[in-house]
Order: structure tokens, then sequence, then C-alpha cells
């Protein structure tokens, strides 16, 4: 759905921010770190396990790298996929009200009334509001979808670009905890690996804090805590797992 100019400045300037308000589109940063965090700590907890099995850098590395490569391609997939379940959910949501106002006009102004009434308009100012919003049926329905089921349209076109910024920053951050094992060797290798992790999980964290909302300093700690522990299963079972070595 195009953005639909009215001629009325207050409301064009309305349906302007409702379709352009950032926390109902898909966000770049969010990808970004949806790839990078998953990247980061299945790698490591792929590579630990390895790791603390085999005592092989070889090992460590072929299993690493496939490992990356198949999320990679699993979570551009999942992203892409859902960019687009996303996309016909709004469409379908878009013609079941283009039919509600269409067979149950009054109750359907009522909402658009409750709407603004719940934003504290009312008496005159409150009925030209509603009778503006409802006197065109496609601002009508641009407005019941952002303010009842909070959704705004979303480009088909950006399910490319979404698989693409998710699985290029997964890449990117499962060659983080990989990267020691190329230089060191494996038992230095695995302490690096988890502290240079923690350290970029909490970066993504606190940036993530710093450039939409909440305290950097905990958001990072939170991200760096939450994925560390959860790749550190993957140790456990290495160690579990253990292969002794070759006579």
């Amino acid at each position: 759905m195009s953005y639909i100019h009215t001629h009325n400045p207050l409301l064009d300037e309305l349906l302007h921010h409702m379709h352009r308000d950032p926390h109902h589109r898909a966000s770049s940063l969010s990808d970004f770190i949806l790839g990078a965090q998953d990247g980061l700590v299945n790698v490591l907890g792929v590579i630990l396990g390895i790791a603390a099995a085999t005592n092989d850098a070889r090992i460590v590395l072929v299993a690493g790298l496939a490992t990356t490569f198949a999320e990679s391609i699993s979570m551009g997939a999942v992203a892409y996929t859902t960019t687009l379940a996303d996309a016909d959910h709004y469409q379908s949501e878009l013609e079941r009200e283009y039919r509600h106002i269409q067979e149950i006009p009054n109750l359907e102004i009522q909402e658009i009334r409750d709407i603004y009434k719940n934003k504290g308009f009312g008496g005159d100012l409150l009925e030209r509001i509603v009778n503006t919003v409802t006197a065109n049926k496609d601002v009508w329905v641009a407005v019941m979808m952002a303010e009842e089921h909070q959704l705004a349209p979303i480009d088909r076109k950006q399910a490319i670009r979404a698989a693409w910024i998710v699985g290029l920053s997964a890449i990117i951050g499962s060659l983080v905890p990989l990267a020691p094992f190329m230089f060191l060797s494996v038992a230095t290798s695995m302490w690096a690996s988890v502290v240079i992790t923690a350290l970029v999980l909490f970066a993504i964290g606190a940036y993530k804090a710093r450039v939409t909302i909440g305290k950097p300093m905990r958001s990072g700690i939170e991200m760096a805590a939450i994925g560390t522990i959860s790749a550190l299963a993957g140790y456990l079972v290495g160690i579990i797992l253990k292969i002794p070595p070759l006579p």
C-alpha cells in the first residue's frame, strides 16, 4: 500500500509518520544483531565442543567454517521467509479491514472514535477527526491498520535485503570466535575465543541500547552473559563426549 495523500496537512502528517515509524518496520539494526549474535553464539558453542572433544585445531576450523556457511544460509532464508510472511499477514488484515468498513461501517466508525478518544480528543474536535478519517476509505483503513493492529506496510523487496543483512552478519559474527584457532594453540584459542566473543556481544548489546532504548552497560552485560552461557553448553557436550587420543 503506497503512501496516501489526503490534501489535509494534519492528516497527511499523521499518515506519513504511521508509514515511516521505525517501530513498525523491518529494522536493519535488528537484522544485523540477529545474524551477528546467532553466528557468534552458535559457532562458539560448536567449536568449543569440538575443541574439547578432539583437541585438533584443523577439525575445529573445518567444523566451524561448515557451521558458519550453513548457519548464514539458514538464517538468511529464515529472514527472507519471515519478512514475506509478515507482508502476507499485513495484506490479509488490510483486505479484512476493507471488508469490514464495507459490511459493518458503523462499528468501524465507533472504533475510530474510540481510538482518538483514548488519545485524549473529545467533543467537536473528536467528531471532526472521525469524519475526516472515515471520509476516505484508504485513510480509514490505514489508520485502522496502524492504530488497531499496530501494523505498517511491508515492501516485499525488504525480504531480500533482510536476507542479505542477516546472512552476511551471521558470517561476520561466526568468524570472530574462529579467528584465534588460526593462530594459537587449541587450549589458548578456547579461552581467547570465549573472551573475544563475550566482548563483541557486549559491544553489540551496548550499541543496541544506545541507538534504541535502554542502558548500554546493562544491555551489553546481559547479551554477553546470555550468549556466553549458551555457547558453553557446547563445551560441556565436548567434555562429556571427549574422544581419547589415538595410541
